[in-house]
């Protein structure tokens, strides 16, 4: 029992952690909402993690049957999420450099627009991708040979919370590097991470052209 736990953890964390990749995730989260305080970004992780563990769990749990009824296809999702992700990274990469004072009367809608933006574009797709989302339905098809037991389910639970807990730490976390970075620096740096956003959603938005691609074509 304690060897198929550990096996379960041990598949659903070496499968998804690489391609969620929290501390860039973290990184890519501090581009995009460089102005929020410790307060907001606290909870900004929070929320962000939460909604990743419902994701991956749907994902795990019924994403072939939910993406099968739908008639969406893996290539597709890629190509809607790289394009998202491109766009976010674009209008990043038009944003003016700077960054005056919010006003007494807009901090409460700074903190609305950073609730909504926990969902979309934070934990979807810049969290988790569609190359997560493509993973985790690929690894909810696969059944051990003696069948699911309840130890499975405990596994994934546990898999799953491990993988949101760093979600969080590394986005809760976040601001520090943005203080020692200063103001300059992180000008400089949030450029070049909303390039590398920028990159990051062309190359999912190939790989799933590609696919696409190569389905009208089959050898």
């Amino acid at each position: 029992m304690l060897h198929e736990l550990t096996r379960t953890v041990l598949v659903i964390v070496a499968a998804l952690f690489p391609i969620i990749n929290p501390p860039a995730a973290a990184f890519i989260t501090l581009s995009l909402v460089p102005h929020a305080s410790s307060e907001e970004r606290a909870e900004m992780a929070r929320r962000v993690a939460i909604n990743s563990f419902v994701i991956l769990l749907a994902s795990l749990s019924v994403g072939a049957y939910l993406l099968s009824f739908l008639g969406i296809s893996i290539p597709v999702l890629r190509v809607a999420g790289g394009l998202i992700i491109a766009m976010a990274g674009w209008n990043l990469l038009q944003a003016p450099d700077d960054s005056p004072e919010a006003k007494p009367d807009a901090i409460a809608s700074r903190h609305e627009s950073l609730r909504a933006k926990s969902f979309y574009p934070l934990t979807l797709p810049v969290t988790v991708g569609p190359g997560a989302i493509s993973v985790a339905v690929a690894l909810g098809t696969g059944s051990p040979r003696a069948g699911l037991q309840p130890i499975h389910f405990i596994g994934v639970g546990f898999a799953l919370g491990l993988i949101c807990i760093s979600i969080y730490l590394c986005l809760r976390f976040a601001g520090h590097i943005q203080r020692l970075l200063g103001p300059s620096g992180t000008q400089v740096a949030m450029r070049l991470f909303a390039f590398a956003i920028f990159c990051i959603g062309m190359q999912i938005l190939w790989l799933g052209v590609s696919e696409l691609v190569n389905s009208l074509h089959p050898h």
